[in-house]
């Protein structure tokens, strides 16, 4: 009785210095669109520093609410520079660990089987290619994607004439699914969601200056556990994690 009592205790020991042991996971929050990229970026990043990744992927705009709030992030990744300014604005990152990391396209997107296999960027062509139905796109007061969306129509003299139509969602891959389920003829997405979704289909791009540039800045929390997010941003920098964003369709701006 008392050797089995002993080997439970030791049992009990050894699980809790494990636990110890055991590296503490890295919390991210992310864009949405971030993530058919992030995934096999944070798994790479934990095959190699034994350090599990934790990702929360939601609208730029939720996800620095949550942070200012006090939500427990190490790394937030946003898709537009405002909302990373707004919390260094307020300390709520570490400046010297921001990188502008990644860049985008924005573009008009269809179900797979709608009818145009292309779309030229004015009133008619919008018109026949809703045919009455919904253009699905971010929420534009507050979420990246909706806010570039807005602009780029604005910049083409179509925002006032679509508005009427336009049938706003959470975030990028809310409105993706708008479309892929044929809820919305069209939407507007960045590249990398669409190639992501084999549903969808590209039928139009917009100029890059119709719109303010699409760069995703990375950085470091102030509250988070600082050097194990400094390795993590390093490593999305290296040649590994660079393949792996080209491949999804991102531009990388930041180099190691």
């Amino acid at each position: 009785m008392a050797i089995a009592r002993f080997a439970i205790l030791l049992l009990l020991a050894l699980g809790v210095g494990a636990t110890r042991g055991a590296p503490q996971p890295l919390t991210v929050f992310a864009a949405a669109s971030l993530k058919a990229a992030l995934d096999p970026v944070n798994r790479d990043f934990t095959a190699a520093s034994g350090v599990p990744v934790r990702a929360s992927y939601a609208a730029s705009s939720a996800l620095a609410k949550q942070i200012a709030q006090g939500a427990p992030a190490d790394v937030y990744a946003s898709a537009d520079v405002d909302w990373m300014n707004d919390l260094e604005s307020r300390k709520l990152i570490r400046p010297d660990t921001r990188i502008e990391l990644l860049g985008n396209r924005l573009v008009v997107i269809a179900a797979r089987n709608h009818p145009a296999a292309a779309l030229a960027l004015d009133a008619d062509s919008f018109a026949v290619g809703l045919g009455g139905g919904r253009l699905a796109v971010a929420e534009v007061t507050s979420v990246p994607a909706g806010r570039y969306a807005k602009a780029a129509l604005q910049s083409l003299g179509l925002w006032d004439r679509l508005r009427p139509q336009v049938a706003m969602a959470e975030n990028v891959r809310a409105a993706l699914r708008f479309v892929a389920r044929g809820e919305a003829p069209l939407g507007i997405v960045y590249a990398t969601d669409a190639a992501a979704d084999p549903e969808v289909k590209i039928v139009a791009t917009f100029p890059p200056d119709s719109h303010p540039a699409i760069v995703y800045p990375f950085a470091a929390t102030a509250q988070g556990a600082a050097e194990p997010s400094r390795r993590y941003l390093e490593f999305l920098q290296s040649p590994r994690a660079r393949a792996v964003f080209e491949q999804q369709g991102f531009a990388v701006l930041a180099r190691d």
